[in-house]
């Protein structure tokens, strides 16, 4: 174990590698609601401890994500001007962030949309009402299991 990250051995076949696991620690988080990001910045700075930037919007969020480099996106499923899934394929073609992982949070709960964010490439989906308490667990979670995966 490092102080960057735990290690898993992930083999293929006949030849075992390691793969290194990075902690999660700045988020980039997108919402174009003012509550929702004042609650989100207490879940994620001061219960989360995370670096966290915020953007009220998606174009906004194609300035700072280049200069911040987070290590996820936390993007609204809803916004004017550009959706969460606009935003996600729009920072996704700026060199160096292609890989970097997205969750949506939605007041869309539904199953088809969650299954769908999913299958576009989202690591998870968190509805809203979220629950700032939790909001950092849920968030780490997801980040272990595609770090695994």
């Amino acid at each position: 174990m490092t102080t960057e990250g735990l290690w898993t051995y992930r083999s293929r076949p006949h030849q075992p590698r390691m793969k290194r696991l990075s902690k999660l620690h700045k988020i980039l988080h997108v919402d174009d609601d003012a509550d929702i990001s004042i609650i989100a910045a207490l879940a994620l700075e001061d219960v989360g401890q995370f670096t966290l930037r915020q953007c009220e919007s998606g174009q906004a969020a194609l300035h700072e994500a280049p200069v911040f480099s987070p290590d996820l996106f936390l993007l609204d499923y809803m916004m004017p001007d550009m959706d969460g899934q606009e935003t996600a394929r729009r920072l996704h073609q700026i060199p160096g962030l292609e890989d970097v992982p997205v969750v949506f949070m939605t007041a869309r709960v539904q199953a088809e949309t969650t299954i769908s964010l999913l299958e576009t490439g989202a690591i998870g989906v968190i509805p809203k009402p979220f629950d700032p308490m939790t909001l950092a667990d849920q968030l780490r979670r997801f980040w272990q299991n595609h770090q695994t995966n």
